[in-house]
């Protein structure tokens, strides 16, 4: 199958990444695709993704039930990258993307049949990311090749918990500034070219983050810590260690009839590495348990598999479908209200002319049921049902 098909396959990758983002962090899925592209090659990016998340309060403790309305934001993600053909052997290539990111917010709600949570009303959480990866690729000749290189990375976030199911925590907030963290990535491949045949495997490692942290303390949880003889200001700067999820992916491309090619991968990250545990709120959820994380997010695992077509020398299209495991229960964090999801995504690739291909496609994705909670008992306050993101986008390639 020709460069189109790849082209387009790569952009079917990012938007089944992106959408299936509506119930986790990961908007890239830390494609590393155009390492394997023929000779000097660079490519632009851009992907919009719309998910609904609705939910509705529901325990047995509150007064009353309320719709919460769509907690869920839109969002663009982008990347860019490069890849240069040294020698016959060996080849380079960067890659500047979004890997990671958050967009949740719950509507307050002050009466009875009005839109917004009781629960967890005024509850946010943004995170936005940036990482730039320098990579080399050495090939063997026997069709094997190995690959890797190094990745700095930054984010930053803004956490707030509000609402009656957090307790004495209601009101508590934190702004984190992440530094530049660095990881690698190793992996190996065996291709054979005469049936569009490529095994790939990739070890992204963790980064580690030090955070400056500026936690805002409710009068209640200052109240209470206090009468227990610890005296704080209603404002506390620290610095804490954040570690960002290792992860794996293997992916793979045969060619099953003439111009005719069957793709897949596997995608888990390890999500519960991310521990977010600022100073107070450490302190607060329980002093003699360290490490209490505001955000717990199960480890998660994503499988794709399509087919791509080449319809002539022009066009090509595909259709790919993605399922994401649902976590050992339906509780999950406030920040993070849904569990597993399975999407559809159809795309298509023009070639311009030699040098130029045009890719793009829309993915569906069906949301999994979730029911938020906040901790130890784990008791959820809130049922998400019934819910899904769009995603649409497109990709620039073009050859040097």
């Amino acid at each position: 199958m020709t460069r189109t098909a790849t082209a387009a396959l790569a952009a079917a990758t990012m938007l089944a990444a992106g959408a299936a983002s509506a119930q986790g962090l990961d908007r890239s899925g830390q494609n590393i695709g155009i390492i394997f592209e023929e000779g000097d090659y660079a490519e632009l990016s851009l992907g919009y993704v719309a998910p609904t998340l609705d939910g509705r309060d529901d325990n047995p403790l509150l007064p009353f039930e309320n719709q919460t309305g769509d907690v869920a934001d839109n969002y663009f993600n982008g990347s860019i990258g490069y890849k240069q053909q040294i020698t016959d052997a060996f080849s380079f290539a960067l890659i500047a993307d979004q890997p990671y990111g958050a967009n949740i917010a719950y509507a307050p709600t002050g009466a009875p049949g009005t839109e917004g949570s009781l629960a967890f009303g005024g509850t946010r959480a943004t995170l936005d990311s940036s990482s730039l990866t320098a990579m080399g690729r050495y090939e063997f000749g026997n069709g094997f090749s190995v690959h890797g290189g190094v990745r700095a990375q930054q984010f930053n976030a803004d956490i707030a918990l509000n609402g009656v199911a957090y307790g004495g925590l209601n009101g508590y907030s934190a702004q984190l500034d992440g530094d530049t963290g660095y990881g690698f990535q190793l992996g190996g491949a065996y291709e054979r070219p005469d049936i569009a045949l490529r095994v790939a495997l990739t070890y992204f490692s963790e980064i580690d983050h030090d955070v400056d942290v500026v936690e805002n303390l409710p009068a209640a949880l200052l109240a209470g810590l206090a009468a227990n003889g610890v005296v704080l200001p209603p404002s506390v700067p620290s610095q804490i260690e954040v570690t960002t999820p290792e992860a794996i992916n293997l992916d793979f491309q045969t060619g099953i009839a003439p111009d005719t090619l069957l793709f897949g991968g596997i995608r888990h990250v390890m999500y519960s590495d991310v521990v977010v545990s600022p100073t107070v709120f450490d302190i607060a959820v329980d002093p003699a348990t360290p490490n209490s994380t505001i955000v717990g997010i199960d480890d998660s695992t994503t499988f794709r598999l399509g087919v791509g077509r080449r319809f002539n020398d022009k066009f090509s299209g595909l259709v790919s479908l993605s399922y994401t495991e649902r976590g050992d229960d339906d509780l999950v964090s406030p920040l993070a209200p849904s569990d597993g999801s399975i999407g559809l995504t159809l795309g298509g690739a023009y070639n311009v002319n030699e040098r130029v291909t045009i890719s793009g496609g829309i993915n569906y994705t069906k949301v999994g049921d979730a029911r938020p909670e906040t901790g130890t008992p784990d008791v959820p306050f809130a049922s998400f049902d019934d819910n899904s993101a769009v995603g649409v986008g497109v990709r620039v390639g073009v050859r040097f």
